[in-house]
């Protein structure tokens, strides 16, 4: 590995390094704030870390922290419950309209949709995925059209699978009436659960004490 860090899984015949991306991304959208898991063999400080991997790694990309996670600790992609994405959009003629829209698309119960995979159609419900909707901006002169921007808290379901800022973004432009335009998007960072406390040991039983002299 070009960071000349112990990484675990290195050391087979087949070298693989081992390490777990938080929750995958797709490669039109960037990522402020990514998560992932890397396995050492050996226990370094955090500094000497930071400094290896800061220098190998690829145009564009920035190393924010480093961690020491415990060994123990839930796997990282299973502890993420939520992506915050950040989309700027424009025009928005009436940035009443969209915030009155984000309004009741979290008010509503069931948002019924459909999608295409592959070749067929395939009908969801949007509402489970939303946690969270923030507008801001969009006042302009009276005519003028303005940008926004749309803050999207969605949810990871294990079973259902993760809200998308696309579809989300398409329901807001619906509901509103307000032909929104995408003009970038981003993940600004991950949500993830609090692992559950460990639970305190049972007490043990106690017998009756033994009596003096007995």
């Amino acid at each position: 590995m070009a960071s000349g860090l112990p990484v675990a899984g290195l050391d087979g015949p087949r070298a693989r390094p081992r390490f777990a991306v938080a929750a995958p991304l797709g490669a039109t959208i960037p990522g402020e704030a990514e998560l992932l898991d890397v396995w050492l063999t050996e226990r370094l400080p955090r500094w000497r870390v930071r400094e290896a991997l800061a220098a190998t790694l690829p145009p564009g990309h920035a190393l924010v922290d480093t961690y020491d996670v415990w060994l123990g600790e839930a796997p990282l992609p299973g502890r993420v419950s939520a992506s915050v994405y950040r989309a700027v959009v424009e025009p928005v003629a009436d940035a009443a309209a969209v915030r009155r829209a984000a309004v009741e698309l979290r008010a509503e119960t069931a948002l019924p949709r459909t999608r295409r995979k592959g070749e067929a159609t395939v009908a969801y419900d949007l509402r489970p995925f939303i946690e969270a909707i923030d507008v801001e901006g969009g006042d302009a002169a009276p005519g003028a059209a303005a940008t926004m921007i749309v803050r999207m808290t969605l949810r990871h379901d294990p079973e259902r699978g993760v809200g998308r800022p696309d579809e989300l973004l398409a329901a807001l432009s619906e509901r509103s009436g307000v032909g929104l335009v995408t003009r970038s998007l981003v993940r600004e960072r991950l949500v993830l659960a609090t692992p559950p406390s460990p639970e305190a040991p049972a007490p043990r039983a106690r017998g009756p004490r033994p009596r003096p002299g007995g």
